[in-house]
């Protein structure tokens, strides 16, 4: 899939104001700055090209938003540090070695004043085995799963993976929590045409201000062998603290 289609396919998942760009994850790991290359040096190669992908892709969605060029360097906890006034958030996919599959790197930008957080997660959208299915999904979304045709369950389960992930990167910046798959529910609905729709992800313990049963609203979408899943929260949660 062209970086182009994802840029498309990414898009489509936020609201106006929120800036989507792509890059091509396979390509040389160029346009880093010394903080970032830095922050790589001693990764395998794949790894460089992603990373580097991911930067390109976050400084051109910020560069819509009229954002001079500017490092994304990694956190202590690896987490992107976006510049003073943005938020965003950024994703890539590749097949495993020896696989086949498509190779996409996208990200997404906003100003901090319009937007409290983003999620945007990008997985290849073959179905989830069913050992993997397990660790992925709580109970009430096994249920559901149960309830739709063996067919269409692996890639249900794919759909929950990349809202989880979706989800887990917009609330991190706000909570710093740290929580596995079992942290929350996704509810999903799709549209008629059976390639995109709407999900919430519930939450199921304390994360900062988000208490239990809070919901964070999102959309994802299927194209190309990918699904993506977006997340634009307009302000951060008021603590109930």
């Amino acid at each position: 899939m062209s970086p182009e289609a994802v840029q498309a396919l990414a898009r489509g998942l936020f609201p106006a104001g929120v800036a989507v760009a792509a890059a091509d994850p396979r390509a040389p790991a160029s346009g880093l700055f010394g903080e970032e290359a830095a922050a790589v040096a001693r990764a395998v190669e794949p790894r460089r090209r992603e990373f580097a992908a991911g930067r390109r892709a976050a400084r051109a969605a910020l560069a819509s938003l009229g954002i001079a060029p500017a490092a994304i360097p990694m956190g202590a906890d690896r987490a992107p540090v976006w510049p003073a006034g943005a938020v965003g958030s950024i994703s890539h996919t590749a097949p495993r070695p020896g696989a086949t599959g498509p190779a996409a790197c996208a990200a997404a930008a906003a100003r901090a004043d319009a937007f409290g957080a983003l999620g945007l997660d990008v997985e290849g959208a073959a179905p989830l085995a069913p050992a993997l299915r397990a660790q992925i999904l709580v109970p009430a979304e096994a249920e559901a799963l149960e309830a739709r045709p063996e067919a269409e369950r692996g890639r249900l389960a794919k759909l929950i993976f990349c809202a989880k992930e979706c989800a887990y990167k917009a609330q991190y910046p706000l909570t710093g929590a740290l929580f596995g798959f079992e942290g929350m529910r996704i509810d999903w609905s799709f549209a008629p045409d059976g390639r995109m729709g709407r999900f919430a992800a519930v939450f199921l313990r304390p994360a900062g201000a988000f208490a239990p049963g809070d919901r964070l609203e999102g959309r994802f979408a299927f194209a190309g062998g990918l699904v993506a899943a977006g997340i634009a929260l307009r302000q951060a949660p008021v603590s109930r603290r």
